[in-house]
């Protein structure tokens, strides 16, 4: 097995090097990017990558005793079982440290080419793993560079080996052999590219459905199922995640300040709101998807209604999110339970979900008179459910009779303890250092600031002292406008609290007691370039995952059309609208276009001539100084190639197997013959004898055989 020194590598070993690390390190960023693994293992296998860099550079010699390198592996062994039961303790994260920790020790260890061969296979494996987990556009990107690599890996890797075998012609070394590789893969991978491409649009796929059945692909995103704890939300919106994308069907929609109700909670113990266990009731859609919700004509006051698509990345609460009473929904292939008001999508579905509704918007709660609030007891149900409470602190109870006062109207009274609690608390996502006993009481007569779950929470609970039914509700606010895919992106930090009560004639009414943010986000220079990500991130969900036949015939009908609607509106009403794009763009290369243009040209200047503009001047360079009597056995060489470029300008070429003077003596012409013969031997004389006056004549003579006609 042939073993390589990397103290003294060839130019092809140190590119095979390079892009054999390379191409682990795609693989193993991919598996990265899907979210599934653990800091410790990227950590660990981030610093086995920069260590066989350093090795493979020259810049480090490391290697690990073979004794050392079993000892590890049998101490990893009997590690295992202690990651299974109680790190892990489950088989595929014990199974996926245990081959990173294979990965990591062949990556430092590797030397021959068996160990070369195991590590292709890793770097395969790594991908194969992450097609399954990860559905991101990232993804993509590194299946590019593991393309790229892959073929500058297996190319370089046969030159290495045609050039150890006996009687070979192959050049494993020689100048610009790095580049002329790099030249060879980016052209194979481009072709590669190009036929893919093609077969990708042709061909709609059907084994991601495959592949859902083996791997679920949710990510788990506390906050959104039927418990959930106080504090919970709040370290929610410390991320910045996208969670889902909603297109309003009327553009005049989109600066609605709306709230996407995901989850109703009602029962409460102290520290969490949950739900008990209920199966609900199963909807299933319609041979075209469609369902009918909200069976109920609406109650007091004005409304309106909006239609929407939402797209819903991959949560692990499986809760449909809706704006206002949702009336018909639209949704294909799915089975959609309904405990508790809630809309659930049906455990096993693991995919992105996609829906359109047709919504009722109620005008705000305005103040009623406390006759207009008599007549109507809330239902049997509504009351049994939503006015229970655990044993409370005792401050709580008459915090909320002082708040309400003698106002007779339950309305009324929610609107007192909602403008109490928004003007006498302050908001932040900071947690108490130390959990309280009882975070309900903390929160209201001790801290006075926190995030919006104890916010609804104390509304909802004083609610029910004064004998008002409420829930609280989980959800999202309306997040921000992207103009650039024309949708709205709500992420993980919108993610918000707040309180449903149940008022007569008007039935479940919403309230917020959150005070604003103090400190709001704001679109800064990274939020615009967001946009541009996330609009490529829509689309490569819209275009590629979710691509089928639908997408085919659509892309195939929009081809057809003139020239003057291909340009530009191929993907009008899609998640990513080319148009706004265009014109982002044309804004973008009106302002810098000059500049563009300028860099852009000079580079294909440099790229063009500036190799050989910089050889023409370091030749000028030497020549000057040869000239000023300051020459060395090294330019003898160049003044001698310059000799050999005059004869070739002439037809005259000389043969690779002549020396010098062998070749000085063929010449025919017996004036180029004398001339050629005199500055070989002016040229052994300073290239060989340390004559540094024989530069001057060097000069001379080529001078006189330029000028010959």
């Amino acid at each position: 097995m042939t073993a390589v020194s990397t103290g003294s590598l060839s130019p092809v070993d140190r590119f095979f090097e390079f892009s054999l690390l390379g191409l682990l390190a795609s693989g193993f960023l991919a598996v990265v990017g899907s979210g599934y693994l653990d800091t410790p293992t990227m950590l660990i296998t981030t610093a086995a990558f920069v260590i066989r860099a350093f090795i493979s550079a020259g810049v480090l010699r490391f290697e690990l005793p073979a004794g050392v390198v079993t000892a590890v592996t049998l101490a990893y062994i009997g590690f295992y079982p202690v990651d299974y039961f109680y790190i892990s303790r489950t088989f595929i994260p014990a199974a996926v440290h245990l081959v990173f920790f294979v990965a990591e020790v062949k990556i430092v260890t590797g030397r021959t080419d068996r160990d070369y061969l195991f590590l292709k296979v890793i770097a395969f494996l790594e991908l194969l793993a992450a097609c399954v987990l990860s559905t991101r556009l990232n993804f993509f990107l590194f299946l590019l560079l593991f393309l790229v690599l892959g073929v500058a890996t297996f190319a370089s890797d046969e030159i290495r080996h045609a050039g150890r075998r006996r009687h070979s012609l192959a050049r494993t070394s020689g100048p610009g052999l790095s580049m002329r590789l790099v030249s060879v893969v980016l052209f194979v991978s481009a072709g590669i590219l190009v036929i893919t491409a093609g077969l990708f649009f042709f061909l709609p796929r059907t084994a991601r459905a495959a592949f859902q059945h083996l791997v679920s692909h949710r990510y788990h995103l506390a906050g959104f199922s039927n418990h959930v704890t106080l504090g919970e939300i709040g370290e929610i919106k410390k991320e910045n995640t996208p969670v889902m994308h909603v297109k309003m069907d009327q553009p005049e929609d989109r600066g609605l300040s709306l709230k996407w109700r995901g989850a109703t909670l009602s029962e409460f113990n102290g520290r969490a709101w949950f739900n008990r266990p209920s199966r609900g009731e199963i909807l299933n859609p319609g041979p075209g998807g469609n369902l009918r919700l909200d069976q109920e004509p609406a109650r007091r006051g004005a409304s309106r209604y909006i239609s929407y698509a939402v797209y819903l990345n991959e949560i692990a609460s499986d809760a449909l999110f809706f704006a206002g009473t949702p009336q018909f929904m639209r949704i294909d292939g799915t089975v959609i339970r309904r405990p508790f008001d809630n809309y659930n999508v049906q455990s096993g579905e693991a995919r992105n979900v996609s829906y359109q509704v047709y919504s009722r918007l109620d005008s705000p709660y305005r103040e009623a008179s406390a006759v207009e609030d008599a007549g109507e007891s809330p239902p049997r149900a509504v009351s049994s459910v939503y006015l229970q409470l655990p044993r409370l602190d005792p401050r709580i109870h008459t915090l909320a009779v002082s708040i309400a006062g003698n106002e007779p109207s339950t309305g009324v009274q929610a609107r007192l303890i909602e403008n109490y609690l928004r003007t006498h608390y302050g908001y932040t996502l900071e947690l108490p250092p130390a959990e309280p006993a009882d975070p309900l009481a903390f929160f209201l007569f001790h801290r006075k600031k926190g995030h919006c779950e104890y916010f609804a929470s104390s509304m909802a609970v004083m609610l029910r002292v004064l004998n008002i039914p409420a829930r609280v509700v989980t959800g999202f606010q309306s997040g921000i406008y992207n103009p650039i895919s024309g949708y709205q992106l709500i992420r993980t930090s919108d993610a918000h609290s707040w309180v449903e009560a149940w008022l007569p004639h008007r039935g479940w009414t919403t309230f917020d007691p959150t005070p604003p943010d103090p400190n709001p986000a704001r679109i800064s220079l990274w939020t615009r370039i967001g946009f541009y990500a996330d609009a490529a991130e829509v689309f490569w969900n819209d275009w590629v995952l979710n691509y089928n036949l639908d997408r085919q015939l659509q892309l195939a009908s929009r081809m057809g059309e003139t020239s003057r609607h291909v340009g530009l509106r191929w993907f009008d009403g899609r998640p990513l609208s080319l148009s706004a794009l265009w014109t982002a763009t044309v804004a973008l290369a009106k302002r810098y276009g000059f500049a563009l243009f300028g860099l852009a040209a000079l580079a294909l200047l440099l790229r063009l001539f500036g190799r050989d503009g910089w050889r023409w001047w370091e030749a000028r360079r030497r020549v000057l100084k040869v000239q000023r009597g300051e020459a060395q056995a090294s330019d003898a060489t160049m003044l001698y190639q310059r000799m050999l470029k005059v004869l070739t300008r002439r037809g005259i070429e000389k043969p690779a197997w002549l020396t010098p003077f062998e070749f000085a003596r063929v010449l025919q012409e017996p004036e180029l013959a004398l001339l050629v013969e005199d500055l070989t031997e002016a040229y052994n004389q300073l290239r060989f004898g340390g004559r540094p006056e024989a530069a001057g004549r060097i000069v001379q003579l080529l001078e006189r055989l330029e000028a010959v006609p």
